[in-house]
């Protein structure tokens, strides 16, 4: 049964980081591009950012030069650095992966992640 389980989030004050982890099983991460997306209350879920198989990079513009995005495919593992965090990045944070054959391009469409964990609470707060 693949299963994407995500972990390291928390609560943090202004400026704070954390970093969230993501680890898959049963499926191998080296073939998929894989996603962090995150849904604020109220809000509707978001793309944050996106790594493709070969470690290239997208941010959504409000994370840009705060987040970075790295994989370990031999820890089936990527990661969300978050640095400077900000009370609007309170969320819930998800990882998703899509299958990959040729693209080497860090696309992450929502509406076509193969797999999906069950999202981390990150709460930014004074």
């Amino acid at each position: 049964q693949p299963q994407f389980v995500e972990s390291g989030g928390g609560l943090v004050t202004p400026g704070e980081s954390l970093r969230l982890s993501c680890t898959a099983s049963g499926f191998p991460l080296d073939v998929h591009t894989i996603g962090w997306f995150r849904q604020a209350p109220g809000k509707e879920r978001e793309g944050v950012s996106c790594i493709s198989k070969g470690g290239r990079t997208k941010y959504e513009d409000s994370v840009k030069g705060r987040f970075t995005v790295s994989r370990d495919n031999a820890k089936n593992t990527v990661y969300l650095q978050m640095n400077n965090l900000k009370p609007e990045d309170t969320a819930v944070y998800y990882c998703a992966a899509i299958l990959t054959f040729n693209s080497d391009s860090p696309n992450c469409p929502h509406g076509m992640m193969n797999y999906w964990g069950k999202g981390t609470l990150v709460t930014v707060s004074s």
